[in-house]
């Protein structure tokens, strides 16, 4: 009697787990990421101990692919960047979503001055060299199909609203990066880096924080 009813019991076990995994939200394939900084603030000693304040956000909001066994992912030749960007003018920088830096401080790239607010992030890959982009261009909410004015990743993408194109420094990493990485380097309270790292390839982008 006891082993039909431990039995039982694995049974209704083992039927939760499934019914429960069933239920579950498929993870995406390519996760959300951020890389948050912060210009122009100050630290100062308040009771003993140092506080920063009066710091300024930037933060870059993006979809982050997986290279999943995949080698060299941007290609080469003539199809050099066409397996990233899926037949978009330009890189996501990223996957899925537009990529959205928002920055609570005027920011100075490539000698331009960029009044805070969020803009699109677009990468316009050569293999010679790649370009940031930032846009001003309307992005959807949700993908719809019919939109053809409003951005969904890149597609859409019109470079009547670019805010800022400049070159990007390219650097070679001694390892391969799985997952797709934007991060902010070298920082100090006036400015830094925007990094770009995926696969073998690193690229930078220098800014300072404007007045």
């Amino acid at each position: 009697m006891r082993t039909h009813a431990t039995s039982a019991a694995a049974l209704l076990v083992a039927a939760a787990t499934i019914s429960a995994l069933a239920q579950a939200p498929a993870r995406p394939l390519s996760p959300r990421g951020s890389a948050e900084a912060q210009v122009s603030g100050t630290w100062t000693a308040e009771a003993g101990r140092q506080r920063y304040s009066g710091g300024k956000w930037i933060t870059i909001d993006y979809g982050r692919p997986l290279l999943r066994d995949r080698a060299n992912i941007f290609g080469s030749g003539a199809e050099y960047g066409k397996a990233v960007s899926a037949g978009a003018p330009v890189w996501r920088a990223g996957a899925n979503e537009t990529t959205r830096l928002t920055t609570e401080a005027p920011l100075v790239i490539g000698g331009k001055t960029i009044a805070a607010g969020t803009y699109s992030v677009f990468v316009d890959l050569k293999e010679q060299g790649w370009t940031f982009v930032l846009s001003s261009q309307p992005v959807q909410a949700k993908y719809d199909p019919n939109d053809k004015e409003k951005l969904f990743g890149a597609y859409n993408y019109d470079p009547k609203y670019d805010v800022v194109r400049v070159p990007m420094k390219m650097a070679k990493s001694p390892a391969s990066i799985e997952q797709f990485t934007i991060g902010f380097v070298n920082m100090t309270t006036s400015g830094g880096s925007i990094a770009l790292w995926w696969d073998k390839e690193v690229a930078t982008v220098d800014f300072t924080a404007g007045s």
